[in-house]
């Protein structure tokens, strides 16, 4: 047992700083490095999200669902399909489909996003042998924060995603302060630890069956210039668990 899946197993969650996340992805993917810029400028590319709009708040994504199978590794992104969380776990906008723009082709198939969905099933798949097949959502973020406005990373506050396993991974902070993340105890939601993720690849892995999380909202350091937060968001699900609870 490593020190980061012993983490996951007492405490529920790990973190992982920028230089031993890229030396494991390295391993993981030969490709790893020649790819990570063009991975990271695809975030310049993220649409607005329409439903977040709705209720007067700026973000942007991109999402992809696919299937993780363990015996033989093989990796399938499926056709595109909407993000649907249950109110129980999104007050703000669950109960509804919610259609965001695909992952773009080329990203699916980077060697960066290929090896950090590869890294979260290796690691939580020690948590949960019995696995053989994973599924999985890829959730590529953009949290815009201006003067007028500050950004929010989670507007549902501090919540659960719904899903078994959770990792985060900080792709780039540019002039903005706060955005610190925490994770709660579910009995009575009191914080166990809160941290800061701000180097590229700075990671975090969350048992969702365990604990909430949230992250503060993040404001420009400079108001007079585009301030923002780019985060990959990979969440699994064990193939044989039931879809999430409807609302009552």
């Amino acid at each position: 047992m490593n020190l980061l899946d012993q983490a996951l197993q007492l405490d529920g969650y790990a973190i992982l700083g920028a230089q031993a996340m890229r030396d494991q992805l390295g391993r993981l993917e030969g490709e790893f490095d020649s790819q990570w810029d063009a991975f990271c400028a695809s975030w310049n590319r993220l649409a607005p999200d329409p439903y977040l709009a709705q209720v007067g708040l700026n973000r942007r994504r991109r999402h992809a669902v696919g299937e993780l199978t363990m015996a033989d590794g093989v990796l399938r992104f499926g056709p595109h399909q909407p993000h649907y969380q249950s109110r129980v776990y999104n007050a703000l906008q669950g109960g509804i489909e919610r259609w965001f723009e695909p992952i773009e082709a080329d990203i699916k198939s980077n060697a960066c996003l290929q090896a950090l969905i590869r890294f979260a099933a290796t690691h939580f798949t020690w948590l949960k042998p019995e696995v053989p097949q994973w599924l999985i959502e890829v959730h590529q973020f953009r949290i815009e924060a201006t003067a007028l406005q500050s950004g929010q990373p989670t507007p549902e506050g501090t919540h659960r995603d719904g899903v078994d396993y959770v990792l985060v991974s900080l792709m780039e902070r540019n002039n903005i302060r706060s955005g610190t993340t925490s994770v709660h105890a579910l009995d009575d939601g009191h914080e166990l630890a809160h941290f800061t993720l701000t180097r590229p690849l700075d990671t975090v892995l969350i048992d969702d069956r365990r604990l909430a999380h949230g992250v503060t909202p993040v404001e420009p350091d400079d108001a007079s210039q585009p301030a923002w937060r780019d985060v990959l968001v990979i969440t699994l699900r064990a193939a044989a668990s039931p879809p999430n609870p409807t609302a009552s």
